[in-house]
């Protein structure tokens, strides 16, 4: 990161300085553990006692922030601390060179469609009829099947595979090892009990913005598509099965496993290792607490814990009160034992 002055930063963020406008950042730091000369930020107040002894050079907090102590570097006041700090982040992220050019060791297609700004490492493979688009960065050994489309300024990292016929939108993230368009899970048991393989002819559709983490597989539908709908965010090691459709801007954490035939709505956030059965339909807005299963489908906003998942609040109860079953089914046992044996009655 080269070194800004706090003058400097401040002007960027339109924020109002406290303390040596001269003093600069050269990196960026937590703020309990900085290295010198870092840039770091204060949101929550259980933070701001590592405020006094860190070693950032500036650190930005909000406009009504009041310290309790001496602070040992400059200040920068903002309305909202948290999203100026990602915006610098991504300010530093695009200074960073850009890769461009194809390497003489990528094996490209001579029906292959490139366009300008391009990247394409080495022991890349792009196969017939793939169409790449401006800006976007294929990084070593990815592989695009026959017709697939990558949208513009789209990132696919190293070792990615992309199977024929899928369509990657604009401004795509594919981390390394994802695979995008594996067969879905479809198998028919014949009269002698053999499974017999359902041939996956559909296809895999990503729309723009949408980001897939390292080996997250995504696999084509049977007949139609497998989609994942414009800024829906997918963390490492999900499985979306075939026939999918996840809505806009939904987030799925690392490890969740979603069936086939499965529809998720809008702005949904999934915890981690969540699974959600075949053919469940899933509303807008929708938060579901990590580890849970979902069987069967569910409203509009709700929000969900356990497995089989239920409504969070009755959930809490439930899961609350565990640590005391042992003690209560002592109880029960001791009143079952203490209980008097009731005579016979006289004919």
């Amino acid at each position: 990161m080269p070194a800004f002055s706090a003058k400097q930063i401040a002007k960027f963020i339109d924020g109002t300085i406290e303390g040596d406008a001269n003093t600069t950042a050269e990196c960026f730091g937590q703020l309990d553990h900085c290295p010198d000369h870092a840039l770091s930020f204060l949101i929550e107040p259980k933070y701001e006692q590592s405020l006094y002894t860190t070693n950032a050079s500036i650190v930005i907090v909000s406009q009504d922030f009041v310290p309790k102590e001496e602070v040992p570097c400059t200040l920068i006041r903002v309305e909202n601390p948290k999203k100026t700090f990602i915006t610098l982040l991504q300010f530093y992220e695009d200074l960073k060179p850009k890769r461009l050019g194809i390497s003489k060791q990528a094996i490209i297609d001579k029906t292959a469609v490139i366009g300008q700004g391009v990247y394409i490492g080495a022991g890349a493979v792009v196969e017939e009829g793939v169409e790449i688009q401006d800006d976007a960065k294929i990084y070593p050994q990815v592989y695009l099947g026959s017709n697939v489309t990558v949208g513009e300024n789209t990132i696919i990292y190293a070792g990615a595979k992309i199977y024929e016929g899928c369509h990657i939108g604009s401004n795509c993230v594919i981390h390394s090892g994802a695979v995008i368009g594996a067969d879905g899970f479809g198998f028919m048991p014949d009269e002698k009990g053999n499974l017999i393989r359902i041939p996956q002819m559909g296809t895999v559709i990503l729309e723009d913005d949408v980001e897939i983490g390292a080996n997250t597989c995504v696999d084509r539908a049977m007949l139609e598509a497998t989609i994942i709908r414009k800024g829906s965010k997918l963390d490492n090691l999900v499985q979306i099965a075939h026939n999918c459709h996840i809505g806009e801007h939904t987030v799925m954490a690392a490890g969740c496993g979603v069936a086939g035939s499965v529809h998720i709505g809008n702005h949904c956030v999934f915890g981690g290792q969540v699974g959600v059965k075949d053919h469940v339909q899933i509303g807008n807005h929708v938060q579901v607490a990590a580890q849970s299963g979902i069987h069967r489908n569910v409203k509009d906003k709700m929000r969900l814990i356990g497995s089989p998942a239920m409504d969070a609040k009755s959930g809490m109860k439930v899961f609350g009160s565990i640590p005391y079953l042992p003690k209560l089914i002592e109880r029960v046992d001791r009143m079952e034992k203490e209980k008097p044996t009731e005579k016979p009655k006289e004919a």
